[in-house]
This record gives C-alpha cells, structure tokens and sequence, in this order.
C-alpha cells in the first residue's frame, strides 16, 4: 500500500472512530472487552425460578453484553406502556407524514439511537404479561407475577402478608437512599403501574388509595400506593414526581382545584400534598401549566396536573387549566436533577399509549406516541451521551396490526390504496374478499368490533365506546368507502367483541445511546433492563457492592435486602 494511502486509511478510520465517539458509541469490540462471565444455576422452569434466580441471571445477562464497562453518571428509563413494535412502525410513518413527507423513512427520536435489543415480556405466571409485573421486572432486576408491584413472585396477588415478606429494592430507591436524584415523571396517574413500582411495594396495583385496600390488607399492615410514595424510607423518596392522580393523595373533605365537581377519595382523612409539602419544606406543589413554568427551578418538585390521567396528548389542548406536553415535564425534571452532583436515576413514561390501545383507537395511541419521542429528543438535547444512559423501550405489547399491501406513502390511517396480494395490481383501494375496502391499521379484539351494542348502533364504532350487549353483525363488515377513518375518533375495526382491547404477548424493543449502551443486544429477558441500567452506572452499583451483594468481579449478582437501604 503507498503511503498516501495508507494516510488516507488512517484518515478515514480516525474519523469513523470520531464519528463513533460523537454519538456515544464505542469501538465495535468494546463490549466484548468487558464482558464478565457470571453462573447461573441451571433449574427448571417455571418450577424452579425464585426473586434470588431471577437476579442472577439478568445480571448474567447484561455482565456477558459488557455493561460494567458503561461510565454513566445518570440515567434515563424511558417507557412507552403499550409501545408495540408495530405501534413504532405506525407512529413513525404519522409523524413523517405530518411532516409532509412519505412517512416510512422517516425515524422517531430512538431510533437514531447506536443499540437495540428485544425484550422478553412475560410476567412469572403470565404468558401475556401486565404493567405491574412488567414495570416491576425493570425497577428490581426481578421478574414477578402480573398485577403486583415490585414484590417477589411467592405470594399470590392480594396476599398482603405474602407479600410484605418480600418486597424487592428498586433502582430508585437504592439510588434515593444513597443521594443520588431520583425522577419519576408520567401521563397517568402516578400510582399507576408503571410509576407506582418505583417506590412502592403492594401485592395490588389498584390498591392506589386507602379507599381501595381490602379490610384484610389494612389488618395485615398493607399501605396504599399513594401514601407509599409520600412516606417513602428510602431518602427522601423521588425529588421530582409529575403526572396525574391528585384524588389519590387529597380527603373526600377537600374540592379538586380544578374542577368543581369533583373531591379527594381519600376516606383516611389524610392529605398527603400536604404531607409531601411537610417532608420537603423546600419543596413546590404545582397542578397546572402555568404553575410548573413559574415554580423554582430548583429543589423537590411535585406536580399532579389531573385527578385522574392527564390529558392524551391529541386532548391536551382542550385542558382548561393547561397541561404540559411530556417533553415539556422531561426537560423540567432533568434540570432539576442534573443539579445532584452524584448524578441521578429518572423514569419518564408515555402511559397514555396503552389507554389508547385499549379503547382501540390508533389515532390518540399513535400520537402520544409521537409526544413520546418529542419528550425522548429533549432528553437527548438536555443531556450528554458521555455521561447519560438513555434507554427507551415499552412494558408490553398490544394487538395493533398492520396489513395489506398499502402503497408508499399511504396515509397510515387511512383504507388500503395498493393491493391485497403480493401479486395484485395497485388500484383504488384495496378489497377483501366481499369488495370491501379495510384500514391498514386494526385490532385483533377490542370495541371496535363492527357488531351493535347497547350504546353504539351496527357499524363503524367511535371513541369512547364502553362496551356491552354485544350482537353479531347482521350486515357484516361495513363499507368504509364513506367513512372518515382518519377521524381522531374513529376506532379500527376488531376482530374480537371485548369491552377492552388487551395486551400481547410479543417482544417489544429496546433502544439505547450513552454510556453502557453498546451491552444493549440480542433478545434479552425484561428484568435485564434494571441490570443494565446498574451495571452502566459505576457509583450506584458500587452501593451493592458495599453493601456484599457483588462476585469478585464487582458485579451486583445478589438480590438485595431493602432493610440495608432504609433510613
């Protein structure tokens, strides 16, 4: 090779390797150079799976991708609860085409990202997994049984004793305990699931105020979610905490300041805004727009803009005391935690992507998506990839589908214009087998089904459809030459007649950038999450390590006991 050449070859791999540096990637066997061999037991499933199992081998599973060699002083968890891959596919061709373009090359925010992965999502003793058990797996590094939230998988759901014999530390609380800034922002209400398995431990996820607790739980010593969050013994619980449910945390005596009509439901007579406001005398209560861009930029925040859910973000407009978008709650909330010096742990959720799907209208799932990405851009924008791990991924799937043969650039929500068939000319619009035109997107069960109800008449069914007294069509499938289907409220139709579409059982992704993020590969199981997160983040898992929960190589292979970490 002459030397000009081999200049130019060295050139051009110093400016890949730039290049690669620049976005937070690493040399492309770098994961391999850090690679850790953990045991793990061989057993038998499901027969032989304990929390202690469970642990071990999600850190297996992140240590042998090289996530001890992340250098992350934060990070970031999104999730999009709901966010099928075909929910992506959707959203990402909306948001191109409302951009004016074709749609299909068009990326959301993560998918810029260097690192993907898939993620397994069943629950313990679920093929078709729930929030609770999924969000779980992720805050403690455990996979457990859907509907709890963040306790092992022994006691059956409900069984308050049960299960306060083994609640699970979460990332969140290991990193509050030991001062570092701890982030739990939402769309729903923040004892929600999702929100809810960061500092809370319950064998019910509705168990979200005390009105809701059975009088067995309350006699066994079980506390509801809402009051756990305020009277957390880990820190001083999250210093940032945002999104909807202000009714859990306000007594029947006192009137929502929103709206007239509505009250607190909380029947212990305990107001736990202001017990939150007592514990953080340097903190701000905020419950709308306006009051969130006027508050402090520093000190512990929380904000409960709804009594129930916030807005879907195609609504949000419509608030009459104004909400913020998501990214607008995202870059709050960074700002406020980049201020820890020790770094910070956030969790940032797109929940109302699941609610959507489960009224079965694409339109409003597909658009909160989209919010998602806005809010995952400003993270990246607020943040280094030198330093922060960002992550985003979904809890679940749903039963979303994309069909026929559509022609590029057809709008997503609109019928098929293309063909049915991989041989079929591309005409009008594409027919089924009766002459009839069918929308790209659909649902496998749910209210959309064609069928009439007691509150909605045969036909195309509209948004929001509670539904009962079901009837097979005497027509069929309607002819949907007439009817808008890119309407925000149409539903798509169902194969299924349920009064809720439900979750699936499919992988869902996992995208990353930052710090760690190169470990992110392959198909892994849900609670590898929590695992990667930890292993990128030296500072935090050095916390387990004193506390003789790490192997030789300092990996945190041990389930931690949460009496270790409570003040």
């Amino acid at each position: 090779m002459s030397r000009p050449i081999r200049a130019a070859a060295l050139a051009l791999a110093t400016t890949l390797l730039v290049s690669a540096c620049a976005t937070g990637g690493r040399a492309p066997d770098a994961a391999k150079s850090t690679a850790i061999d953990v045991e793990v037991p061989a057993i038998r499933h499901p027969a032989g799976e304990t929390p202690q199992w469970w642990f071990r081998d999600g850190a297996a599973q992140a240590a042998e991708r090289g996530a001890m060699g992340g250098r992350a002083k934060n990070v970031i968890l999104f999730v999009g609860d709901g966010m099928s891959l075909t929910t992506v596919a959707a959203a990402r061709i909306l948001d191109g085409q409302r951009k004016g373009g074709p749609g299909e090359n068009n990326r959301l925010s993560w998918e810029r990202f260097p690192a993907t992965a898939l993620s397994k999502t069943y629950n313990t003793d679920s093929q078709t997994p729930d929030s609770a058990g999924t969000m779980s797996a992720m805050a403690t590094g455990v996979k457990t049984r859907a509907g709890v939230l963040s306790i092992g998988q022994q006691p059956m759901r409900r069984d308050c004793a049960g299960a306060r014999a083994v609640p699970m530390l979460t990332l969140w609380e290991l990193a509050a305990s030991r001062g570092f800034a701890t982030g739990v922002v939402t769309t729903t209400r923040v004892t929600h699931a999702t929100p809810g398995a960061t500092f809370t431990h319950v064998p019910e996820r509705n168990w979200e105020n005390d009105t809701e607790l059975t009088d067995e739980a309350r006699a066994a010593g079980c506390v509801d979610i809402a009051r756990q969050l305020v009277e957390t013994p880990f820190g001083n619980g999250p210093d940032v905490l945002m999104g909807g449910g202000r009714k859990n945390f306000m007594p029947v005596s006192e009137r929502d300041p929103e709206y007239d009509d509505k009250v607190g439901e909380r029947l212990d007579g305990r107001d736990l805004i202001a017990q939150w406001k007592q514990r953080h005398p340097a903190g701000t209560y905020v419950w709308n727009a306006q009051q969130l861009a006027d508050a402090p930029s520093s000190g512990p925040l929380l904000a409960l803009f709804e009594p129930d859910h916030m807005q879907f973000s195609a609504d949000r407009a419509a608030d009459g005391a104004g909400e913020p978008t998501l990214a607008e709650m995202t870059r709050t909330a960074i700002a406020r935690l980049k201020q820890n010096d020790k770094g910070f742990v956030l969790l940032v959720e797109g929940g109302r992507i699941d609610h959507a799907h489960h009224y079965g209208n694409a339109y409003r799932a597909l658009t909160d998506t989209i919010a998602l990405s806005e809010a995952v851009q400003a993270a990246v924008d607020a943040t280094s990839a030198q330093d922060t791990l960002i992550l985003v991924t979904a809890d679940h799937s749903h039963t979303l589908s994309f069909v026929g043969y559509p022609k590029r650039g057809n709008p997503i929500l609109d019928k098929v214009r293309g063909s049915s068939g991989e041989d079929g000319g591309v005409g009008d619009y594409a027919l089924d087998q009766l002459g009839l035109p069918y929308t790209t997107l659909n649902y496998s069960n749910g209210p959309g089904y064609v069928g009439a109800s007691a509150q909605q008449p045969e036909g195309p069914k509209r948004f929001q459809h509670t539904v009962s007294g079901v009837q097979i069509p005497k027509n069929g499938r309607p002819d949907l030459r007439k009817v808008d289907t890119q309407d925000p409220d149409y539903l798509q139709e169902a194969l299924v007649p349920t009064a809720s579409e439900s979750h699936g059982g499919d992988d869902v992704g996992i995208w990353a950038r930052g710090p760690g993020s190169d470990a992110v590969r392959g198909s892994v199981e849900q609670n590898t999450i929590f695992h990667f997160l930890l292993q990128s983040m030296p500072a935090l898992r050095t916390e387990l390590c004193k506390a003789g929960d790490c192997d030789a190589n300092g990996v945190p292979v041990t389930l931690p006991e949460p009496g270790k970490f409570r003040h």
